[in-house]
């Protein structure tokens, strides 16, 4: 990253397009949209207008700060896929330009953007922003967890059961008949929010304890497991190897609020 701007002055020029994409491109959509605004990708998995337009805005600002890295954005990628191989080598923009379309889409919270920054594959930089509340996490490798500017731990809920949420929408029926026996007797789950701009948060400031995604798609995780590793907490895969952006089409990523919680649930995970 020779050449780059220092972190105080990235996260300065990446607050500011954040800010001004959400004021400009996403609230002014927010419970206003039109039927012919909102289209399916895939089941259960939908794109607005405020999507496609946040995604073009945040690429032009994100190749004006770090010309010599290349951009992957979520939407860029459903309409070529070839363009994922570019996470694979060098520096590489990540775009989700709407994280929780679904429930923007219908009009109710949370959503928010999702910026990160690799390089070869390794997250280096991550940027979660919540437009509604303007809250904004952060995290460098190696240099701490932020939101809003103040550095964070992460902190358990330190409830008699630790709260995981698990989303079963994606799981097949013998998986979910696995979370039922071998979870469920140790966890009170919740529901998760089906926004990963949410849901790395609540890890972080004692909302969840436990997180499980089975689909990781690097606009998705590639900045929450950033920010929930360098507040403390511990985000990796099933085998507790690291989450790497370049991991084309794998599935399975644990993230909890202690290294002490994630080894739990993966016991408790593997038992018969």
């Amino acid at each position: 990253m020779s050449g780059a701007p220092t972190s105080a002055a990235l996260d300065g020029q990446i607050t500011a397009l954040l800010r001004r994409v959400s004021a400009e491109v996403i609230l002014p959509r927010y419970q206003t949209l039109a039927a012919h605004e909102v289209t399916s990708k895939a089941v259960n998995d939908m794109v607005t207008i405020a999507d496609t337009e946040a995604e073009v805005m945040l690429a032009e600002g994100l190749a004006s700060i770090m010309p010599e890295a290349t951009i992957v954005g979520e939407e860029a990628v459903h309409a070529d896929p070839a363009l994922a191989k570019r996470l694979d080598t060098g520096l590489c923009w990540i775009i989700d330009p709407v994280d929780g379309t679904n429930n923007f889409a219908a009009g109710k919270p949370p959503f928010g953007i999702i910026l990160a920054l690799s390089d070869g594959g390794e997250t280096q930089s991550g940027w979660i922003y919540d437009p509604l509340n303007d809250r904004l996490c952060i995290a460098h490798k190696g240099k701490g967890a932020f939101v809003n500017g103040d550095p964070v731990r992460a902190r358990p809920t330190r409830e008699t059961q630790p709260i995981a949420a698990i989303s079963t929408v994606f799981l097949d029926p013998a998986a979910r008949a696995a979370v039922q026996a071998r979870i469920a007797p140790y966890y009170t789950l919740v529901d998760i929010p089906r926004c990963a701009a949410e849901q790395y948060p609540r890890l972080v400031l004692g909302v969840n304890d436990i997180s499980v995604f089975e689909r990781t798609l690097p606009w998705d995780h590639a900045a929450g497991v950033l920010f929930v590793n360098e507040a403390g907490g511990m985000a990796a895969r099933p085998d507790s190897t690291p989450y790497r952006t370049d991991q084309h089409g794998q599935k399975g990523l644990f993230a909890a609020s202690s290294p002490a919680l994630f080894e739990d649930f993966v016991k408790r995970s593997r038992e018969d």
